[in-house]
């Protein structure tokens, strides 16, 4: 999946919007039925479990079935959609919880950069003690 086309999963995307990307992923194209044996090489949904789903026994068992054609691109994209949705839901509901507290980001940077000044200030005052170039009161 790629921005080019319109189709990458956000982290801001909802269930819904989630759903609907999954499900019209691309599989094997070579596989015309779910009967038919299907290859987990290079196929993005293969990926994407690899990457996000935390059952490594479903993928395995997943990709076993797949191979041998005793599985459906559905079946498989909608475990994906499943696995997907459960690793989004902590991200989507903390960026609500930032997004219900207006001002709460500009508070973060404005107290993120002040102790930055301090620390760069005090990083400085050691600089110039080390090197004796405390002599003019800097």
């Amino acid at each position: 999946m790629g921005k080019s086309l319109a189709n990458a999963i956000n982290l801001s995307d909802d269930t819904k919007t989630l759903e609907k990307k999954v499900m019209s992923m691309y599989t094997d194209p070579n596989r015309i039925r779910p009967t038919d044996p299907g290859r987990v090489e290079g196929n993005p949904v293969f990926a994407y479990h690899d990457s996000f789903n935390r059952d490594t026994a479903e993928v395995e068992e997943l990709k076993r079935r797949y191979r041998l054609g005793q599985v459906g691109d559905v079946e498989v994209k909608r475990r994906l959609f499943e696995a997907l949705d459960e690793f989004l839901r902590p991200i989507r509901e903390r960026r609500a919880e930032i997004e219900a507290r207006p001002g709460l980001v500009e508070e973060i940077i404005a107290a993120g950069s002040e102790r930055a000044r301090r620390e760069a200030a005090a990083t400085l005052h050691e600089v110039r003690e080390a090197m004796h170039l405390d002599y003019f009161g800097l």
